[in-house]
């Protein structure tokens, strides 16, 4: 057996009460690993879009970075449990600011946010791997390495597990990504603090790294003190408008917005415009009267999506209709329709109508379980911007709302821009063609997103559409007919996909054509 340096200290006699603050530190900074990761990807997400292509690249360069990091840990030697306490204090800086930095870059340019992301990715999952070589070493001078290694790594799987867990149930709905990301890094730095104070004896200078160690404590409990100030910056960075609403749900980013020069409230969804008020009768109009017009006059409506209250506004214009219910996943977004002053002017009180029935429920599942039909169905749903949303194009999806439909039932989509995104748009129109035996194809021009389309089913074809409510701001049936017109530059492509749960063609499309028209 080769001789130890004798820079090299020994931990043979380690005490058992130190070998489990160490095994502690193991599932502890898992924990940390896994969710700065998952921190990392959901920033990607809500900035980029495309969750799953977002969480691949994470996660796959996060694992490569692990592996770079536990390779060069075996060119570390002397002090590791010094060594290790350097580590966790590099790593509690590096993570907990990350989400904050990767909002501060988005809005330079989208190359500098990529060389940031892979920066943080890296940087993270390098310090991560150095982590668990080291401690094991540690650990095997007191035990078989059989032993060190089962006991290190089942720590390392459970902290992993706990937060994973505890990323999308406690720690994003309750503290948002920002706050999160400072507060793990406080729990890192709480880490090194612990092994200062309890392994003080194996330490070269314990009296200047305690110096360090409270100093990064220090620094991110201010920041996690002043967390929803530094929240509310990085929002009015990347939104340029007021932030006057926001709130982190267990599903999405919420964000409410004022412009400084006039009264143009915003809603974003996970940094996605949803509407402007300079426009969105525009929007609403357009994907609601010609449906409820269309054939007989409807008496139920289910709306899919929509939990701002401004479609049910629409719907309210007709007056032969008895019952509305709603179906909204994220309880944050109806409560905004029903309660948010600015919103609720909007709505006209829309959401608090005695005809309105809000359900809180995942639309995929409503369609699919409920007993109940309907004469006419709006889905407002925001893009197929990742394989989650995607469902809800499908050709599945559209199967099950069929069967909820009255024998002259009408649904509506809207179904993003034939300009911008045609071969989606398209993809929706091609989908619908599999169940329905009528498909209407629509646009119109709506300054915030430029021209916007919209598709009707219908269940009986040949009826025809019908007079529109008075006193609309936007759309007449001169307007409308000419909106069936698709201009030669957005007319379909000649090989258009139908989209399937199975084959979720339309959100790899909705990518592909936003890069094309860069």
């Amino acid at each position: 057996m080769p001789k130890q340096p004798s820079s090299q200290p020994s931990y043979k006699d380690l005490p058992q009460r130190q070998a489990v603050v160490l095994l502690a530190s193991i599932l502890i900074v898992a924990l940390c690993g896994i969710v700065y990761e998952l921190i990392i990807g959901t920033v990607s997400s809500y900035l980029l879009g495309n969750s799953v292509y977002q969480f691949s690249l994470t996660i796959g360069f996060f694992m490569f970075a692990m592996g770079v990091g536990s390779y060069v840990s075996r060119f570390i030697n002397g002090n590791l449990i010094q060594a290790f306490v350097y580590v966790e204090l590099i790593l509690a800086l590096v993570g907990g600011l990350c989400s904050i930095s990767l909002f501060m870059l988005f809005p330079a340019a989208p190359w500098f946010y990529t060389v940031g992301m892979f920066s943080f990715i890296s940087t993270i999952g390098f310090l991560v791997g150095l982590e668990i070589p080291i401690l094991t070493r540690v650990l095997s001078e007191r035990s078989t390495t059989r032993e060190s290694i089962a006991d290190v790594l089942s720590l390392d799987y459970i902290g992993a597990l706990i937060g994973s867990v505890a990323f999308p149930i406690l720690l994003l709905p309750s503290l948002g990504l920002i706050t999160a990301s400072f507060a793990i890094g406080l729990i890192n730095s709480s880490v090194a603090l612990l092994n200062v104070f309890m392994l003080r004896d194996h330490l070269d200078a314990p009296k200047r790294l305690l110096g360090y160690v409270v100093a990064t404590i220090v620094m991110l409990f201010t920041l996690t003190l002043l967390a929803s100030k530094i929240t509310a910056f990085a929002q009015d960075h990347l939104y340029f408008d007021r932030v006057v609403w926001r709130e982190q749900s267990q599903y999405q980013s919420l964000v409410v917005t004022n412009t400084w020069q006039k009264n143009d409230v915003r809603l974003f969804i996970d940094g996605h415009l949803q509407f402007a008020q300079a426009d969105e009768f525009r929007y609403h109009e357009a994907l609601v009267h010609p449906v409820l017009s269309w054939g007989t006059p409807p008496e139920t409506v289910l709306i899919l999506g929509g939990g701002d209250g401004l479609a049910i506004r629409e719907v309210l214009k007709h007056p032969s209709v008895t019952s509305i219910d709603i179906v909204d996943l994220d309880p944050a977004m109806t409560d905004l329709g029903r309660d948010f002053a600015p919103i609720v002017r909007l709505n006209e009180g829309s959401m608090s109508s005695p005809l309105v029935n809000v359900l809180n429920q995942d639309a995929f599942l409503y369609v699919k379980e409920t007993a109940n039909t309907y004469d006419r169905i709006i889905i407002d749903f925001p893009d197929p911007h990742n394989e989650a949303l995607s469902k809800l194009y499908s050709v599945e999806f559209y199967a099950m709302v069929s069967d909820i439909m009255s024998d002259d039932g009408i649904l509506v989509t809207q179904s993003s821009s034939p300009f911008f995104t045609p071969n989606t748009y398209w993809t929706v129109s091609r989908t619908l063609e599999e169940i329905f035996p009528q498909v209407v194809n629509y646009q119109t021009p709506i300054p915030s997103f430029g021209i916007w389309g919209f598709n009707m089913a219908m269940k009986s074809p040949g009826v025809g559409q019908g007079p529109l409510p008075d006193g609309l701001r936007s759309i007449t049936p001169e307007s409308f007919a000419a909106s069936q017109v698709f201009s030669k530059d957005l007319e379909p492509n000649t090989q258009i996909p139908v989209n399937s749960i199975f084959d979720p063609e339309i959100y790899h499309l909705y990518a592909q054509d936003l890069r094309m028209k860069r």
